[in-house]
Parts: C-alpha cells; structure tokens; sequence
C-alpha cells in the first residue's frame, strides 16, 4: 500500500468517525502517538491525513493545544461562537453609529513574547495597531492589536476605519474560527482615562486574545480595554 493511500485511509476513517458522532463537535482528536498506535502508521501519516481533514474543513488545529473538530452549522455552539461577540466590535454594536479613531498604525518587529503567539519570528514584520472604537458617540474600547504582515496582506490605514474581521474574511477570503482568551480587570493608564471619558478609579475590562483561523495559524494578538459598563462577555464551554 503507497504511503498516499495510508494517509488517506486514515482520514477517511476518522472523517466517517467524526460523521457518526464518535467524535463530537468541539472535543479533540486523540494525540498523535495514539493516532500512531492506532492506526499503525507512522507520524508523518497521521499528520498528512490530520492536513486533509483541516482542508475538508471538519478540523481545526490550535497551536499548542491540539486538532479539535470543527462545530458544525447546526450547533448552538458554533452559532454562538459565530455571534457579533466573535465577529468583533463592529458586529456586537450593529445597529449602533459606530465610529473608530486610528490612534496609532505602523510596521515593526514584534517583541519576543507576541512574536510567540503569532508562531513568527522576531525578525519578521507585524502590523502594529492603535483604534478607539466608539457607538453612539461614546467611547467604549482602545484595542491594541498586532497581526503578521505576511499572512494579512495588503492592510492600510483607511481599512481600520472599518471591521478588521471584515476585512480578513471579506477582501482576503480568510476564515476566522477561534480565539483564546484571558479576561482581566485593570486600571486605566492616564491616556486611556483621557480617550475613553473615565476616571482613574473606573476598572477597565482588559481582553488579552490570540485569535486563529480555520487552518489553525494564528493572525492576531490583541489587547482590547473596554470600559465595564459599557461591555460585557459570555462563554460557551464545550466538554
């Protein structure tokens, strides 16, 4: 049997796996020296098959975390992950006026740390991001965002007036699937008490993301301040 066909026997059965429910939306798949024993491949099989079933769009694989099944269409899940909250600021103040102040734009290297989360080097190019975000002509979160020069291609000034998602998904044709994140409470610095119209007393909602696409590379390190009473966040766990 060619090496082609073992790969593509193993996807294959882990496909109709997946189809018949044995793996659920959400869960993750078995690490890859169990792929290894049970199929009886080796590691470079498993890892073309895993390849073809991200292509098929029935995986995803998360950097540092494993290759998770995709949530399908007709989970609630995946409709909440797909919600405004998701989709961005633009899409969660829909209805609203919603205007954006680019505060800061250039390209630079990134520090070691987000060079990290973005799985580049430290050599390469980010975009290096600044926006106060508004609705209703009120100021409701500075967003600090970095993403890969390389892999969002072709970002100017003028397209961070508008959703920056939109912009991936829409102009790049790239998909947005995941975003890990952590959620604190911090204090303003006194430029962010300045922008958004707080006091140094008022805890801001600190939103630390690196976020993914549908192949599992990362496009995005963020750190997004809102002010708590103007935003608020809900979670959907997946066992």
């Amino acid at each position: 049997m060619s090496s082609q066909a073992k790969y593509q026997q193993v996807a294959d059965r882990i496909r109709q796996a997946i189809r018949k429910g044995e793996y659920l939306p959400g869960s993750q798949l078995p690490l890859v020296t169990d792929l290894c024993v049970e199929f009886a491949v080796s590691r470079i099989t498993i890892k073309r098959a895993v390849d073809e079933l991200v292509r098929d769009g029935l995986v995803v694989k998360r950097r540092g975390a494993g290759t998770f099944v995709k949530i399908m269409d007709d989970s609630a899940v995946h409709k909440l992950s797909k919600s405004a909250q998701f989709g961005g600021f633009s899409e969660y103040y829909q209805g609203h006026k919603i205007h954006t102040e680019v505060l800061h734009f250039a390209i630079i290297h990134p520090a070691e740390e987000v060079a990290e989360q973005l799985n580049i080097s430290a050599d390469d190019f980010v975009y290096d991001i600044q926006r106060l975000r508004c609705a209703d002509g009120e100021p409701v979160v500075i967003e600090y965002t970095q993403m890969p020069m390389e892999l969002i291609a072709g970002l100017k000034e003028k397209d961070l007036q508008d959703s920056l998602y939109r912009y991936i998904e829409g102009t790049l044709g790239l998909h947005i699937q995941s975003a890990h994140r952590t959620v604190r409470a911090v204090m303003p610095t006194a430029e962010e008490q300045k922008c958004l119209d707080v006091t140094d007393e008022m805890p801001l909602l600190e939103v630390q993301q690196t976020a993914f696409l549908s192949d599992g590379r990362p496009f995005e390190y963020s750190v997004s301040r809102h002010r708590g009473d103007k935003m608020k966040f809900k979670a959907v766990s997946v066992r």
